[in-house]
């Protein structure tokens, strides 16, 4: 099907469906919880972790997590938001996390929809799909989280991160939200069942326009559900004007997994 590319703000998609199973798994994490209900007094609002993982090398370093005020007030199940950000945040400094995006806004609200997971990447180092899964997987087992709303979004360094977690594990996400970044447009097929918004500044010096187009082409070849929006007077930072937008949070939450996505096959 062919998408919309929009270049002012905006766009509205419809989910497709899509059926597979999601084995959850866990990783050790130091600073958070192993079982929510042993630790009985859990945070509300943004906290820092710190991580210590061994998958496919160890990696250790730290992550922001954020609970909404409303988590714990039921047994309900919570979406979760995965926010990766650019090359400018990396280092040991968990400050440098909260400049931009969804770390920057929960620190000033309460009620923001998602359980909100934000890794810090080493310094020199680039985004690792197995890192940012173990991640996930470990928040998955110890919060109280919905496994079929798992949202991806990254902005700049953490764009090109968006596509390239997702590629590697397309049955975990309920929707992308790629920024200003870029992927490798011969994964489309292993994506395509995802849907995507992906957003870029028409004049960005940093990351051409024509990355996120050609991810956008690439897909709807697949016939993927994707839409682009371009701002035509913007540079690199689009972020901003981007996250700003409630709208982009109604449309996330509009996105689910189908039930049966959630069951493992038990057949031998």
């Amino acid at each position: 099907m062919k998408g919309p590319t929009i270049r002012l703000e905006g766009g509205t998609m419809k989910r497709p469906i899509f059926a597979a199973s999601l084995v959850l798994l866990s990783a050790a994490l130091l600073g958070g919880c192993t079982s929510l209900q042993k630790e009985g007094n859990v945070h509300m609002g943004q906290k820092a972790h710190a991580f210590d993982i061994d998958v496919v090398e160890k990696m250790t370093g730290h992550y922001l997590l954020y609970l909404p005020s409303g988590y714990g007030t039921d047994d309900g199940q919570w979406p979760l938001l995965v926010f990766l950000h650019g090359a400018g945040e990396r280092g040991d400094d968990l400050d440098l996390v909260k400049r931009h995006g969804p770390p920057k806004i929960v620190e000033d609200r309460d009620d923001f929809p998602f359980i909100v997971l934000s890794p810090q990447c080493p310094k020199n180092s680039w985004w690792s799909p197995p890192l940012v899964k173990a991640l996930i997987d470990s928040v998955v087992a110890t919060y109280r989280v919905d496994a079929a709303r798992i949202y991806l979004t990254g902005l700049s360094m953490g764009g090109f991160g968006t596509w390239s977690v997702a590629a590697e594990y397309p049955e975990l996400f309920a929707a992308l939200l790629p920024i200003c970044g870029g992927g490798d447009p011969t994964k489309a097929e292993r994506i395509k069942q995802i849907p995507a918004w992906i957003f870029h500044g028409g004049k960005d010096p940093v990351v051409p326009l024509e990355k996120s187009t050609e991810m956008k082409n690439a897909l709807e070849a697949c016939g993927a559900d994707v839409t682009l929006t371009v701002y035509e007077n913007l540079g690199h930072d689009c972020w901003t004007k981007t996250y700003d937008n409630e709208k982009i949070y109604d449309w996330l939450l509009a996105q689910k997994l189908e039930d049966t996505r959630q069951q493992p096959d038990t057949r031998l």
